[in-house]
């Protein structure tokens, strides 16, 4: 029983790392809100306690050492970037204006972008975004002759709460 509790707990553990890191370190965004706090305090909760998990429950010594490495190495890395940090950026980027849609592939589009960092104010951006699912996108930069191309129609959409204006 507290091997398989151990096992499902370090999967998610895991998952949640994984989330974090291609969050934080790549251009894959997580667009839910509710998904990218999950992930972000998961993080800060988490670590310690599979740290304690592992270094208390799980019997053999191999195991063991293998079990509190990867939490450690994680938990150093968030000491080095800082938890207040961390817990600034778990905002998620939300839509303001769409400014260009592709013509022939409408999940792709070019946004102005804000994220809310507390009393920090907000972060902004213009970006290309490639949405893979309702939680996922893709961003990157945006093209320089994006009024000549083609494949680009002007649409200047304002985003609000409810859904497009």
């Amino acid at each position: 029983m507290r091997e398989t509790t151990t096992k499902i707990l370090n999967v998610i553990y895991c998952l949640t790392v994984l989330l974090f890191l291609l969050d934080s370190l790549t251009s894959f965004d997580i667009k839910s809100q509710a998904l990218k706090t999950f992930i972000y305090f998961g993080i800060l909760i988490g670590t310690p306690s599979t740290l304690i998990w592992n270094s208390v429950v799980i019997k053999t010594k191999s195991k063991r050492i293998a079990g509190i490495v990867f939490p450690t190495i994680i938990l150093i890395l968030l000491i080095f970037i800082g938890p207040l940090k961390v817990l600034f950026s778990s905002g998620a980027w939300q839509t303001q204006t769409v400014l260009y849609q592709n013509e022939h592939l409408t999940f792709k589009t070019v946004e102005f972008q804000m994220q809310d960092v507390g009393a920090m104010g907000y972060n902004k951006r213009t970006v290309e975004v490639l949405y893979l699912t309702n939680l996922f996108m893709i961003t990157g930069e945006v093209p320089k002759d994006i009024d000549q191309s083609v494949e680009w129609v002007k649409v200047n959409k304002e985003i609000n709460e409810i859904g497009i204006k």
